[in-house]
């Protein structure tokens, strides 16, 4: 046994558990299945070891240290929060540790999670850039495993998305079909390609769907908001009524934006959605019990993490197989509009003091 100063090492975990070295080795990788009085009998025994495991040795062995790298714009958000922990709990069903870091404000840090994957600090990346130009993606010659989650589109990397221009012209038709025509788009720019790769393609889809209901398209309504906090679009809401600009519907491109919108409207004594119909993106928990709870584009985020950590997985097999990488693969999560009260009704619209 260990002595009180020096590190167990896997040979004392496996004298305590009274089994092999490899089967110690076995419960750390999950490489290969362990029987489950086996696999307790060795983890009650580093528990009493204090056994940490060697993770640079194991790196250097099969080339994998068993962390991987997330970036995404904003941890505050909901959906951030919401698809952070998702990432966890499915990276801890197959042995991978998470490392996040947060890259609206600084898109430099994607430049530094990728250098640690190719020094094998650790052993891939997901990325969520909010455009194509800041991001490393552009500006790195050779690749580390590397996935995209998000609108931005591009070549180089394997992506995994919701088609945002397909679910926001759907929500929009839905809004119309309720009796709106002053949409507002909250989270949109006017020239629509520019800013964030989301708000592109959403504010496309919004577009679309008022050009096929043959509706001229009002750049008044189409709604910047610099900060995609509850706090800046409410701000956005407060500008666009003090701006006096009719409207009976808010297309926001985030539940986030949504809820900033929702509180706008009431301190300003308007009625969703009687007076004004609001939508949102992403069906975060929160959308269900706004007052009133609020429609959104829903897709299922297990699925959306699942198949980022499958595209991550098999270019670990490629890197560690010394095989070619393959050509980039996209794949597309479904979605679905979810109805709630928040457009569960015909608006009456909002119209400015001293308008006919």
């Amino acid at each position: 046994m260990a002595s009180p100063r020096s590190r167990a090492t896997m040979k004392d975990v496996a004298a305590r558990a009274g089994v092999s070295p490899k089967t110690v080795s076995n419960v750390l990788t999950g490489a290969v299945a362990v029987r489950e009085g086996t696999r307790e009998r060795v983890q009650a025994a580093m528990d009493e070891l204090d056994f940490v495991p060697n993770l640079s040795a194991r790196g250097l062995r099969n080339g994998r240290t068993g962390i991987i790298g997330v970036a995404l714009p904003d941890l505050a958000t909901a959906f951030s929060a919401d698809l952070a922990h998702t990432i966890v709990e499915q990276a801890h069903e197959r042995g991978l540790a998470v490392q996040f870091e947060e890259t609206a404000a600084e898109p430099e840090r994607e430049h530094d999670l990728v250098s640690r994957a190719r020094t094998h600090l650790i052993d891939g990346l997901i990325l969520n850039p909010v455009r194509l130009e800041d991001s490393v993606i552009e500006r790195v010659d050779h690749l580390p495993p590397v996935v995209l989650i998000g609108e931005v589109e591009q070549h180089r990397a394997d992506r995994v998305y919701v088609d945002s221009r397909v679910a926001s012209r759907e929500i929009t038709e839905h809004v119309l079909s309720r009796g709106a025509r002053r949409v507002a788009a909250l989270g949109g720019a006017v020239r629509g390609q520019e800013g964030k790769a989301t708000a592109g393609l959403r504010l496309l889809g919004y577009l679309d769907a008022l050009r096929d209901a043959g509706l001229e398209a009002d750049p008044q309504l189409q709604v910047g908001v610099e900060q995609w906090t509850i706090g800046g679009a409410a701000a956005a809401v407060e500008e666009l009524l003090t701006r006096q600009v009719p409207f009976d519907a808010v297309v926001a491109f985030t539940d986030t934006l949504a809820f900033g919108a929702l509180h706008a409207l009431h301190r300003a004594g308007l009625r969703v959605p009687e007076d004004v119909l609001v939508t949102g993106f992403d069906d975060v928990e929160h959308a269900a019990f706004t007052l009133p709870p609020l429609t959104t584009v829903a897709f299922t985020r297990t699925d959306y993490v699942s198949a980022a950590l499958d595209l991550l997985s098999a270019r670990f097999e490629e890197r560690v197989g010394r095989r070619d990488d393959g050509p980039s693969q996209a794949v597309v999560i479904p979605h679905r509009l979810v109805l709630r009260e928040s457009t569960q009704g015909t608006p009456a619209g909002y119209v400015p003091t001293g308008s006919p």
